[in-house]
């Protein structure tokens, strides 16, 4: 069963959601589903209190509820409660909120966008990037966004191709190349840019973005022509990935005088800009 895993908005809010292949539909998590609909500060305990009450009354929902690991806040995979189109729609029925319709509207707009890009990978891109603007970011930035994706693409075929295991093998290479390229770990570069859930990719400037393209692309191209048998052997590809781009950072620091990877983000720089041409 083939699986892609993505973090959707709705009204600048998160809904983390897996898209299977086999069964070409969405399983969205019910917990953020529930803060949004509900605006609950506490979704998890929303969801335990409705989710006891749907089982009393007999609810087929309950039943048919299925768990897929999904990343959480901290970074870690966890069993998470997930539902289809279908199902969202019927668990809308037992959460009161004015938001109910315009969630099922979205809800019929993420399925047949996912159709339109299977047909046509291009839309994908459009869209995200009319995204990306949405929120402010530069095209200059935007662009090298995209490109990253590419990048983070080929390097995660590669792997697949290797034998490394989605999740957490995914996330213990991709450290060693953040350590490796950034002198710091991937925890630590989120907590000096104070992310939480947020995509660091999406807090990157313009020469993090290229110098983390630049240790992943040549991760890949490293893999390739060693072939590693095992995850040691990528673990170890990983670093002299990283390493290579890391070097490449110390050189540009040492002409500019100044250091790379900082708290600093595209989009307040870009914000700060606009505001400052005002």
């Amino acid at each position: 069963m083939e699986k892609e895993t993505s973090i959707k908005l709705f009204e600048s809010k998160q809904v983390r959601s897996v898209w299977n292949d086999e069964e070409e539909k969405w399983y969205f998590s019910i917990v953020d589903v529930i803060g949004v609909l509900s605006e609950s500060e506490n979704p998890n305990n929303y969801w335990k209190v409705l989710k006891n009450r749907l089982k009393k009354e007999g609810s087929q929902l309950v039943t048919d509820c299925n768990q897929l690991k999904m990343q959480s806040s901290d970074g870690k995979f966890y069993k998470t409660d997930v539902a289809d189109t279908e199902q969202l729609f019927r668990l809308i029925q037992s959460v009161p909120s004015p938001k109910a319709e315009p969630f099922k509207l979205w809800l019929a707009k993420m399925g047949r966008e996912r159709m339109d890009e299977i047909v046509d990978p291009e839309i994908g891109f459009d869209r995200l990037m009319e995204t990306y603007l949405k929120k402010g970011y530069s095209k200059e930035w935007v662009n090298q966004r995209l490109k990253s994706i590419e990048v983070r693409k080929e390097l995660t075929d590669e792997w697949d191709k290797r034998g490394v295991k989605k999740g957490q093998e995914y996330a213990i290479l991709t450290d060693e190349i953040t350590k490796a390229w950034t002198g710091i770990s991937t925890k630590q570069y989120k907590e000096l840019k104070d992310l939480k859930k947020e995509n660091l990719r999406d807090h990157m400037t313009n020469l993090e973005l290229v110098l983390n393209m630049l240790a992943e692309a040549t991760t890949t191209e490293i893999s390739k022509k060693k072939e590693p048998k095992t995850f040691k052997e990528s673990k170890v590809i990983a670093k002299q990935g990283g390493t290579i781009a890391g070097n490449t950072r110390k050189q540009i620091e040492a002409k500019i005088g100044d250091k790379i990877v900082t708290s600093k983000n595209a989009k307040s720089l870009e914000n700060k800009k606009n505001k400052e041409i005002e």
